[in-house]
């Protein structure tokens, strides 16, 4: 069964809602200590499921998460992405998790930008944020070359209040522009 929510294509990804059938996924994802290092460390496969279900339950309760990333030249599920603004969080973001082995092909900054496409055109959003530790380069290097820019620091909510964090973000209407030019 598959959380209600729209599916959206880009060259190389579908981005769908959460699925049960993603358990696996998400707990290779969190089961690995540099792919997790940034998202809230290390879960066991009990704690990746209750993440899962999180993305699952935001999907009915708020209408929006992150997507699952599923790799269209194989089928697997590869991250988690998209929209995500849990109860006290700093603002409206898209933020991005992916499998290791995926880092490098591009999939982050393909991915994200359907999300924030669909962020600004279906939920009205005005500004999208992006929340990334001071020490996430790879992070920092995404949030750029999707032309956000460091806000400053920022602070996330319990059980997060303690994780350095700076804000990248933008508005809708830079996101606009900066699309128009590269047209």
């Amino acid at each position: 069964m598959i959380a209600p929510g729209p599916t959206l294509e880009t060259e190389r990804l579908i981005l769908r809602p959460t699925s049960g059938e993603d358990l696996d996924g998400f707990a290779a994802l969190m089961g690995d200590e540099e792919a997790s290092r940034f998202i809230g460390g290390v879960q066991a496969r009990a704690a990746a499921w209750r993440s899962m279900c999180t993305m699952a339950g935001s999907w009915v309760t708020r209408g929006h998460a992150m997507f699952s990333v599923i790799e269209k030249s194989s089928g697997r599920w590869v991250g988690r992405l998209g929209p995500w603004t849990p109860e006290g969080w700093p603002g409206t973001e898209v933020g991005w998790g992916l499998l290791r082995e995926t880092w490098g092909k591009g999939y982050a900054t393909e991915g994200a930008t359907a999300a924030i496409d669909w962020a600004f055109d279906h939920l009205g959003w005005t500004e999208v944020i992006h929340c990334i530790d001071p020490d996430n380069v790879p992070s920092q290097k995404v949030a750029e070359r999707l032309g956000a820019r460091n806000l400053g620091p920022g602070k996330l909510p319990a059980p997060f209040e303690a994780a350095p964090v700076d804000i990248w973000g933008q508005s809708r209407d830079e996101w606009r522009a900066r699309l128009r030019r590269r047209a």
